[in-house]
């Protein structure tokens, strides 16, 4: 009986890491993409919105930062550029605002709120970045602060979210965008460390432990090829890719709520 238990475990581990891994590529490789994919096949698992949020917060925490490191090595961004340290530390500041707000709100609502949350979210997610995906405009500040509280109050309240907006939104503000993945690599990391925090100190009831250890290690050994794969892969066929899949994964987290 125990050997069959131990080997059930091994492979809800090995199973969570894969799908850690697959979601970390196409978020390192993309700006967007991993909370928004990872989210939902959580949920379709049967763990509870507040195992899955902090568990995705504290992962990106980790994958974020080395993530940003690694674009920076092979010169997909240079963080010695003020420019983009500014657009960087604006977005990082900008979203402990928002992501404040979302987990305050996050753990006094129920599940089933949390869940047409999410779904809507990856469902809307999905459509702006295709109708998004060859669109450059002139670069603006006044974007760029309204898009990192935006973000950040999707991480806190779902998980996800917080690329799609960061990355599409500097592309549209006219950020390049190789750059544009590296700065929201950084910035998702250093946000997601308030995330964290905030569910520790708010809220006694997290199994966040339960997920972290499977997510980490996934995630983490996918990182250094994404980095090399931004500079290989036209950047349009991946954000279409991860445009449709969360239209995909939006809908189906809907219908799992409600009708399935």
């Amino acid at each position: 009986m125990i050997p069959e238990l131990m080997i059930f475990g091994i492979q809800i581990i090995l199973g969570i890491s894969i799908i850690a891994f697959i979601s970390e590529y196409i978020d390192a490789s993309l700006g967007m993409g991993y909370g928004t994919s990872l989210t939902p096949l959580l949920l379709i698992m049967g763990y509870s919105p507040l195992d899955i949020v902090p568990a995705v917060l504290l992962s990106e925490i980790i994958t974020g930062i080395l993530a940003g490191i690694l674009h920076h090595k092979v010169g997909n961004v240079n963080f010695r550029n003020p420019i983009e340290q500014k657009v960087t530390l604006v977005l990082v500041l900008c979203s402990v605002f928002g992501t404040l707000a979302a987990v305050m709100i996050a753990i006094n609502l129920p599940t089933l709120f949390l869940k047409t949350y999410i779904g809507i979210l990856v469902l809307v997610m999905g459509v702006i970045i295709l109708a998004t995906r060859k669109k450059i405009r002139r670069f603006s500040w006044r974007k760029i602060v309204g898009i990192g509280v935006l973000a950040a109050f999707n991480k806190g309240m779902s998980g996800g979210g917080y690329g799609p907006v960061i990355t599409g939104g500097q592309m549209l503000s006219g950020m390049d965008g190789r750059k544009a993945i590296g700065i929201t690599s950084l910035a998702e990391g250093l946000t997601c460390v308030v995330g964290v925090l905030l569910y520790l100190f708010a809220s006694r009831d997290v199994n966040w432990t339960l997920l972290a250890p499977s997510l980490i290690l996934g995630a983490v050994l996918s990182v250094p090829l994404s980095a090399h794969t931004v500079k290989k892969i036209p950047e349009t066929s991946f954000r279409t890719l991860v445009g449709l899949m969360t239209i995909i994964l939006g809908l189906y987290t809907l219908a799992n709520t409600y009708l399935l």
